[in-house]
């Protein structure tokens, strides 16, 4: 009886971690809104939120919706950007805080990756891409 307990036990809990894993997992490819941002001091935003630091549009970086800046965990990780046929990959530097009006889906990107992932310019200011963390 003891030992039946004891394996119960051990198979509850790891199904139980299994389950959370499932959960909390990043889906591997996640639909977004990619927009535009200047990262530059007078650019029109503040400094980035990983570093206090203001950054140059000719380097692939982004600033991803609050949901999935998590607190700050990606910051200085880098994650893959899908549009159509093409991919490029930029650095998380800043929130797009949704407190402040940004919405839940924002990949919110430098010139640099707009221009890396040829966008047409008739798009550039908001187009429909997916993202993976690299």
């Amino acid at each position: 009886m003891k030992q039946s307990t004891t394996n119960f036990l051990i198979i509850f809990s790891v199904l139980v971690t299994l389950f959370i894993s499932c959960i909390t997992a990043q889906p591997s490819n996640t639909d977004a809104t990619m927009t535009i941002n200047s990262f530059e001091k007078g650019g029109g935003s503040g400094a980035c939120e990983c570093d206090g630091k203001y950054h140059s549009n000719d380097t692939p970086i982004v600033a991803l919706s609050t949901p999935w800046y998590e607190h700050g965990k990606r910051c200085f990780r880098y994650i893959n950007i899908y549009y159509k046929d093409r991919s490029t990959q930029a650095m998380v530097v800043d929130e797009c805080d949704t407190s402040k009006g940004c919405q839940n889906d924002i990949v919110d990107a430098s010139k640099a990756v707009w221009t890396a992932l040829a966008v047409p310019g008739s798009e550039w200011g908001e187009t429909k891409v997916t993202w993976s963390d690299a």
